[in-house]
């Protein structure tokens, strides 16, 4: 474990950051390993905010680690939204792009938006033939202000952000107006009950529970909405909901 390595900036305030680092990448559905985060000098307040908005060197292996650890989550999520060919689909907060692929796979055409300047560069130019092709658009932008026409997509998806909205209500709202008549809404959480377990800075994450993001969902308008689960144990939700 990192915990046990031996760096320039070794000693007891580092063995406690890292402790909380593992703390970190458990709470989004990230398991500890070994040969992703060993030797890694970062603070555990310095991964919230990589978590949150990624950037620089850390930035890219952030992406990666959460491309390769919440790729259950992520995949079931993308199976709940059922995708079609003639779909339009919005992705807020693609961070690595690790649903991307299924995305372009599956869908007509496909928008992201992520705050990081970092991931939205990286999507560029990983997906640019798409891009190219007119079926892929990556901006940079926040839930609460889209980047996007009203009425512009008919399916939109979201994993691991809820917790870096400054209101769940404003981002809902704007993911209502972009969405179309009879629209789909996916979203992807780990819920407060097990976040509270991890010690995660609350001033970085605000913690949701599933009642939260349901009745926020359901104020503007959505009908139909549940959380699924591929078993009753999975520590996460995914609430999918239609207009």
């Amino acid at each position: 474990m990192l915990t046990r390595q031996r760096s320039a900036l070794s000693g007891a305030r580092y063995h406690i950051g890292a402790r909380k680092l593992t703390s970190c990448t458990v709470m989004l559905g990230c398991p500890p390993s070994r040969t992703s985060i060993q030797s890694l000098p970062m603070t555990p307040r310095f991964v919230a905010r990589q978590l949150s908005c990624p950037t620089g060197f850390f930035g890219r292996i952030m992406g990666q680690l959460m491309n390769r650890h919440n790729a259950k989550l992520n995949a079931f999520a993308v199976r709940q939204l059922a995708l079609m060919p003639s779909d339009r689909v919005l992705e807020i907060g693609f961070g690595g792009g690790v649903t991307l692929p299924a995305l372009i796979a599956g869908a007509g055409f496909v928008a992201g938006v992520d705050r990081s300047q970092e991931m939205v560069k990286q999507a560029k130019a990983k997906f640019s033939k798409v891009v190219s092709a007119g079926r892929a658009d990556f901006r940079e932008g926040n839930v609460e202000d889209l980047p996007f026409e009203a009425l512009s997509f008919g399916k939109v998806c979201t994993v691991n952000t809820v917790y870096f909205w400054p209101s769940l209500d404003a981002g809902f709202a704007e993911i209502y107006r972009v969405l179309s008549p009879g629209g789909r809404l996916v979203v992807g959480f780990l819920p407060k009950e097990r976040m509270e377990r991890m010690g995660v800075p609350t001033d970085i994450f605000t913690l949701r529970t599933p009642e939260d993001v349901t009745a926020a969902i359901l104020r503007v308008s959505f009908t139909d909405v549940r959380i699924e689960r591929p078993d009753p144990t999975t520590p996460w939700n995914v609430v999918v909901a239609t207009l």
